[in-house]
This record gives C-alpha cells, structure tokens and sequence, in this order.
C-alpha cells in the first residue's frame, strides 16, 4: 500500500495541549450519575442490563486487523508498527441506552477491540492484552466540552423511559427537520442524536474516534472507512425499517451471511493548533492541514453477524473503553477525561446486575465468537 509523509510535520504531544475545565471532576461526577441513572431505569425495565450508551447491538463480529509495511515514521507509533497483525471484535451499535426500534433512527457506532497488543498500560487496564477505539459515524462530537457533553446527557436520561411510539413520532419529524437543515448547508448534532439521523445501512459508513487520542509522541484522530466494493456499495443506501423491530440487525446478517468486508483504518495528525483544537471536541479537524492516512487493513470474513449466544459473549461479557489499551494510545481533552469514571461505572454495574464477570480477551480463542 503506496504511503506518504504528512503534509506538515505533525506536533508533539506537550501536555499544555490538555487543559482542565472548571469544576471538571464535579461535572465528570455529573455524568457517572446520569449514566447511572439510565442504567437502573432500563435495567428494571428489562430485568437484564444493558449499556448505558450503545445499549443495542446491531452486528457483533469477528475479524482481523492487518498493519501496512513502509509506513512513515510519524504513522508507525503504537499499535500501527510495520507488518503487524492482529485479532480484533467489531461491535455495531446505536447510541441511546435503551433498545428501540430501528425506524427510531439515531447515530451509529463501531466499538473496535484489538487483541494482541503489547506495551505499557493505561490505568485500570493492567494485566490486558487489548487496545480499544470507540466510533461513531460522524467526524466530530456532539459537544465542544465536557460540561456542554452533560447536558446532552442529561436531555438522553430524561428520555430514557419515554414510549416507544413517541419516539418513533418525534424521530420521524426530526429526520424532517434535519433534512431541512442539511439542505441549507449545515447539520444539527442534538436533531441527529434524538432521533433525526437518516436511517441508511451502517456498513456504508465511515466511523470515526471524534476525540483525539496520544498517536506515540504525537496526537491524532482515527477512522474506519469501507473499502470493499461490497460494503462500498451499501453507501447512502437507504434502510426500509417499517414492521422491522431489528432492520439493522437483519441488513447485517444478510451482508455476512454471504460475504465479508473490508475496511481502512485511517490517521488524521494534528499538525495546527488553531484549527484542530485539542480541546473542542466539536471541530472537524481540516483534510487540507492533515488528511487522513491509511495505516491498516480491517478483514472481516463471512459469518453470523448477531445471534442470542453472540450477544452473551460480546453485549454482556465485554466492555469497550478508549482506556483500555496502551499509554501510547492515550485518550485526550476534557470529553475523554470525564468519560473514563463513567465507563468503568458502567462495566461494573453490568456485571454486577447480570452477574456475568467482564472480562478482556486475550486471545481470538478466548472472545466466545466463531471463525
């Protein structure tokens, strides 16, 4: 795979880049309460718990993940040293924490757990062998900051127990809404991530880590673009969900049932300050100041793409965490920050209520999916 230097020399990470909101371990707090809150409202609901977001899982699979050789210096930092290969479970969600309807259409997201890794852990990660990017498909997050972030939140947790058959009514204006705002040139985040988002088929998507994370010495934003002509062509398609409870899900099995997929992983490092902020999740990082670069190959065979025994091994017996993985990997910005205390709360409370142990795979053997 033909590769080039970046564009401009990319920054060294210092850790002045980071800098702490106010009352930021108040409001990290905050959002281990709502995210708490969600969880015991769904899991009296369903008598089982779910996530607190991404609670349903549309495709659950797994695959392989293939670095390329010559790559430059500044894109072969961490996991992405030359010719290295490994293991990997794809998780293909929704984001709301309660299990809907797919006509109730929402952002999409792609857990990707890698297995194999070495290198020195992230805290609350020890004794693991596993790097993990969590992805949505869109190129920026919702919220600028960690406080901003909250309310969100807080807007989702008030929602949770909402009737189904309102949401669906609300999802339908706002996809309405959000096609008008999209025709005058812009897009609405909170319109798309309450039920607006235009309901096409996921494997046409390009996800992305929105937030930047440490790329070795250095900072960047990663991506998972299709490359295949098969999931290529699934691009824009759109997804007919009336009396279809799990089109998702359905579309997903059709696709693996009789072909496999691939996929690039793709770096984008910051090379400007001023327009990639650290600290703003909501800016979209400029292709003309550093375009994204692929530095590995995603391999998924055909398979079961979602079933009952599947949904035990990866739903309830895994957790996916931007902190679980290498210090060369490290999580950036506030919106990273408050997350961690709220994943792990989440886990916990998981496998405290279903009393199903989480646990780390160490091997491709050991994540309970079939070849």
């Amino acid at each position: 795979m033909p590769q080039h230097e970046p564009a401009a020399k990319p920054i060294p990470y210092d850790p002045a880049f980071e800098i702490l909101e106010e009352d930021e371990a108040e409001t990290a707090q905050a959002i281990v309460d709502q995210m708490r809150k969600i969880l015991e409202i769904t899991a009296n609901d369903y008598g089982h718990s779910v996530r607190s977001v991404h609670a349903k899982s549309h495709g659950l699979l797994r695959g392989e993940l293939e670095v390329y050789g010559n790559l430059p210096e500044a894109y072969a930092q961490g996991i992405f040293r030359e010719g290295a290969r490994y293991d990997a479970v794809l998780r293909f969600s929704t984001n709301p924490g309660d299990i809907l309807d797919d006509s109730i259409s929402v952002p999409r997201g792609l857990a990707l757990k890698i297995i194999g890794v070495e290198g020195e852990r992230l805290e609350g990660s020890e004794g693991a062998n596993t790097q993990d990017f969590v992805m949505i498909n869109g190129p920026a997050f919702s919220a600028p900051t960690a406080k901003a972030f909250l309310s969100s939140l807080k807007l989702l947790a008030a929602t949770t127990d909402t009737p189904q058959v309102l949401k669906k009514v609300a999802s339908a204006a706002l996809r309405g809404a959000e096609t008008l705002v999209e025709a005058a040139g812009g897009e609405s985040p909170t319109l798309l991530s309450l039920g607006g988002h235009p309901n096409t088929h996921p494997l046409g998507d390009t996800f992305h880590t929105q937030v930047p994370l440490l790329y070795g010495p250095y900072m960047a934003k990663l991506s998972v673009a299709p490359v295949s002509a098969n999931l290529l062509d699934h691009s824009g398609e759109k997804v007919t969900t009336r009396g279809r409870p799990d089109a998702l899900r359905e579309e997903l099995n059709d696709h693996f049932a009789g072909g496999g997929g691939e996929w690039e992983l793709r770096v984008q490092l910051l090379t400007d300050p001023e327009t990639m902020p650290l600290e703003d999740s909501s800016v979209v990082w400029p292709e003309e100041k550093s375009p994204h670069v692929a530095v590995a190959r995603l391999r998924v065979a055909p398979q079961d793409a979602w079933n009952e025994a599947r949904s035990k091994a990866v739903d309830d017996a895994m957790a996916f965490s931007p902190w679980h993985g290498i210090t060369e990997h490290r999580p950036l910005g506030s919106v990273m920050r408050v997350r961690k205390p709220a994943y792990e709360m989440s886990g916990e409370f998981r496998a405290r209520f279903n009393r199903c142990p989480i646990h780390e795979p160490a091997s491709a053997a050991d994540t309970g999916l079939p070849d």
